[in-house]
């Protein structure tokens, strides 16, 4: 949130759903739904530590952590849980003179040349109010896909060092850790991939149209928090329901760019422009009358909308955990020194 995430796998995976209580808002419990749709997708091959209750269940309540970072202090809007982390305002890159699907993949890259953009063309963007930006994130655009190839990346290492232990005879203390390790960080990357599937995540007019308006669209400061959390609880959105609907995952193809980019994170941007193709028949719902807000029905294009957005992130986010296990390599280092330790002293505990 940015304002104010086979046969018997499937059928264990919704008794862990059913388990919990109903789900029915993309705030924290949307989030959850996004987590659980995404273990729903996973194919019966994916390591199956994943499947147990306790797993499941850890994923599902991980789905809210990064927004918790910033409950206590609010100097993690800056670092780990940023809260420019949870969205990205593709309209500030070009007016930045950027093109989304040519800006550099490495945060501090991205960075310097966002900076010396908007300075270029600070006509373009609007005055910031010192009063309302005591964590200085107001000057940046977001950086939601940069969060998302982090932590897949991440998951990558997580996944290295679980197959060196596996496979050269790491302590089952060892292995245990290593699985948690990989628990968290499929759980909490959750929350970032989820964010961008919810279409105001991706956009300047991230809470009411700002700026020029032919249109006449809402500018009603209450429209994302309804997006997030108002429409699905007043439509009963229940993850059960929509478990049926979720494909199962399939890798996302990576090959190497010949402009050094990473291609996870090439593909990460390309799914936030995908989500933001919906930003404005969004606001044609709400100026139609049919996002339920008030005396507003439910209606089925809204619901369409909205049930869509959460199965989307749902299967990009397994889509990615799935890419992260079945590219990542033995971790060489750790299982060199493993051997080592299996050579000096069998049994031994301790790496040297």
């Amino acid at each position: 949130m940015r304002y104010l995430s086979p046969c018997f796998f499937r059928a264990a995976s919704l008794a862990v759903v059913l388990a919990t209580p109903a789900l029915r808002a993309w705030d924290a419990e949307g989030h959850r739904i996004v987590n659980q749709l995404a273990l729903a997708a996973l194919p019966a091959d994916f390591p199956a530590f994943v499947r147990a209750p306790e797993a499941a269940d850890r994923i599902a309540f991980l789905a809210n952590v990064p927004d918790r970072w910033r409950n206590v202090d609010p100097a993690l809007r800056q670092v780990g849980g940023s809260w420019t982390d949870h969205y990205c305002d593709l309209e500030y890159l070009t007016d930045a003179g950027l093109d989304p699907r040519t800006v550099p993949s490495l945060r501090l890259d991205f960075v310097l040349v966002f900076a010396a953009g908007r300075i270029a063309h600070s006509g373009k963007f609007p005055a910031i109010d010192p009063a309302k930006n005591t964590d200085h994130t107001r000057e940046w655009p977001g950086f939601a896909p940069w969060a998302i190839a982090e932590y897949y990346h991440k998951l990558r290492s997580a996944f290295a060092y679980l197959k060196a232990y596996q496979e050269v005879g790491g302590t089952p203390e060892e292995i245990a850790n290593s699985k948690a390790d990989a628990i968290y960080i499929m759980g909490v990357m959750g929350h970032y991939v989820g964010d961008g599937a919810q279409p105001l995540h991706t956009t300047a007019h991230f809470n009411g149209w700002v700026g020029a308006n032919p249109n006449g669209y809402s500018t009603w400061p209450g429209f994302h928090s309804w997006i997030d959390g108002g429409f699905t609880a007043k439509a009963r959105v229940k993850t059960a329901d929509l478990l049926p609907r979720i494909p199962t995952a399939e890798p996302i193809a990576l090959a190497t760019r010949t402009d050094g980019r990473d291609p996870f994170f090439v593909a990460a941007m390309d799914y936030l422009i995908a989500q933001h193709a919906l930003v404005e028949p969004l606001y044609r719902l709400e100026k139609d009358a049919k996002l339920g807000h008030g005396e507003q029905p439910i209606t089925a294009e809204a619901r369409a909308l909205i049930e869509g957005q959460l199965l989307t992130g749902g299967t990009m986010l397994a889509r990615m955990w799935l890419t992260a296990w079945q590219t990542a390599p033995v971790d060489t280092y750790l299982r060199t020194q493993l051997g080592k330790r299996q050579q000096a002293a069998p049994g031994s505990n301790a790496v040297p």
